[in-house]
């Protein structure tokens, strides 16, 4: 049994539509967007180049075909084998389609069109629909990632600005990736994790690092640093606490930044008694920085009060911004159980207290590539036209009586530049204005090549 078979991902009612279409089709044209009408620039598009480079970039076989006819027949549906065998013979098992798309990384607002598809054979117009389910699911799941990791910097980055004297160099570590286990499956971890990259440069997650590697070019896109967990902390039991924590030092100050799990037994007594006293001056004299993760308690509560804590046993220094930083030697992750919001709350608070936001960096795991689902930004794909057997458009669209939100647009598309940034027309009244709409894959063919430094810079 072959899982990757193109053919089988699709949903089961998918199967009947070939036979569902009007006797004169030949081409029908359907377009990718987040449905609402939001004045903000709020949805940022990424990730469509890794489905196209991975999944449309394996031909389907004749293998693939009877397996698929087999299987469909069985499950009580009709088979189009047909339909594939014209792809397989004609075209090599390359599914002639068109995609348009956005240059990944662009930011738009809702009801803006992302993506564009197209048959460009005529007997494989039946081919449009079929790939929506994998289609949708490749954008809205890493588009949505991508776009709340932007919201998350958006809290952090004016905090920054505001408190902090290189705001710039700061930001990029700020949301540290620990959603692995979060997820459902390796895969949505290395799609889901490849997304947040885009914002931030942090991440223990590695799949996220080898797709952004292997289908955008990025050498290393993000970072890690040694870190404790609890089981390595705990082995050596609570009469060693202290010699746990000690030993991180000899292991990993002499690289810099190294984490520690601090919060086992009694968070208060391991910053106050063990950190702040027992080990403060060995701390120092190493050269490294510790980052001190308080792992339960009040997510918002917990890791202010250790800032003050270690600023009462450490100091700190007044930044050019007149924000306390404390000693260099002494730093703190919140990960456990933070949402956007607590993000805006924790950073609010700190600046109360004198803080800068510098003295503190953030972890987020299933709630930043887990907490997602299709209707987070309302994704939609749709069929917009059609072409008879005469080559002439003809407006598709949908007008719920119930439902005004789900109307969906008529006709091909465009996106142009407009007033407010990135707006819709219909592709017949484009005239001379620029089409930000760009043909990235046509007949199994990639024509854009994204790479992930300017999908960094577009997505800023």
């Amino acid at each position: 049994m072959n899982l990757t078979n193109l053919i089988l991902n699709t949903d089961s009612y998918k199967f009947s539509h070939y036979l569902q279409y009007p006797p004169e089709t030949r081409a029908i044209s359907a377009y990718i967007e987040t449905r609402g009408r939001e004045d903000q620039a709020d949805v940022v598009f990424f990730g469509l180049q890794m489905f196209l480079k991975d999944y449309l970039g394996r031909p389907v076989t004749r293998a693939d075909v009877d397996e698929a006819e087999a299987v469909v027949l069985a499950h009580g549906l009709p088979f189009n084998r047909a339909g594939w065998m014209r792809i397989v013979e004609r075209f090599g098992g390359l599914l002639p389609l068109e995609i348009q798309a956005l240059p990944e990384g662009t930011l738009l607002r809702r009801g803006v069109p992302m993506v564009q598809v197209v048959n460009t054979d005529p007997g494989s117009f039946w081919l449009t629909s079929y790939i929506e389910t994998a289609l949708l699911r490749a954008v809205w799941y890493p588009s949505s990632v991508a776009s709340n990791a932007r919201k998350i910097k958006q809290i952090i980055r004016p905090m920054l600005e505001k408190t902090a004297d290189d705001p710039a160099a700061v930001l990029p570590f700020r949301l540290h990736d620990f959603g692995a286990r979060g997820v459902g499956a390796q895969e949505q971890a290395a799609i889901g994790g490849a997304a947040h990259l885009v914002h931030f440069m942090g991440t223990d997650t590695m799949a996220g690092l080898l797709h952004a590697r292997r289908y955008y070019g990025a050498e290393m896109a993000g970072f890690s640093i040694p870190a404790s967990e609890h089981s390595t902390m705990t082995a050596w039991g609570i009469e060693r606490e202290a010699e746990a924590y000690s030993n991180m030092i000899d292991r990993f100050a002499g690289g810099g930044l190294f984490a520690v799990v601090s919060d086992s037994y009694d968070i208060d007594h391991a910053v106050s008694e063990i950190w702040g006293e027992q080990l403060r001056e060995k701390l120092r004299a190493s050269g490294g920085t510790v980052v001190i993760r308080p792992d339960s308690g009040d997510p918002i509560e917990t890791p202010i009060h250790v800032i003050r804590q270690l600023d009462y046993h450490f100091g700190s220094t007044l930044n050019g911004k007149g924000y306390k930083v404390l000693d260099p030697c002494v730093r703190v992750i919140q990960g456990d159980g933070v949402s956007s919001a607590d993000i805006g709350q924790i950073l609010g608070r700190l600046e109360a207290f004198g803080f800068s936001a510098e003295n503190i960096a953030f972890g987020m795991g299933g709630g930043l590539l887990q907490k997602v689902n299709r209707d987070s930004y309302s994704f939609a794909m749709k069929t917009n036209a059609l072409q008879d057997d005469k080559g002439q458009w003809h407006d598709v669209f949908k007008r719920p009586a119930t439902m005004n939100v789900k109307a969906s647009k008529a006709g091909r598309q465009a996106v142009v530049e407009g007033p407010g940034g990135l707006e819709a027309i219909r592709l017949d009244e484009l005239k001379d204005r620029r089409n930000h709409l760009e043909t990235v894959w046509k007949d199994g063919v990639l024509l854009k090549d994204w790479g992930f430094a300017e999908i960094r810079a577009r997505a800023f």
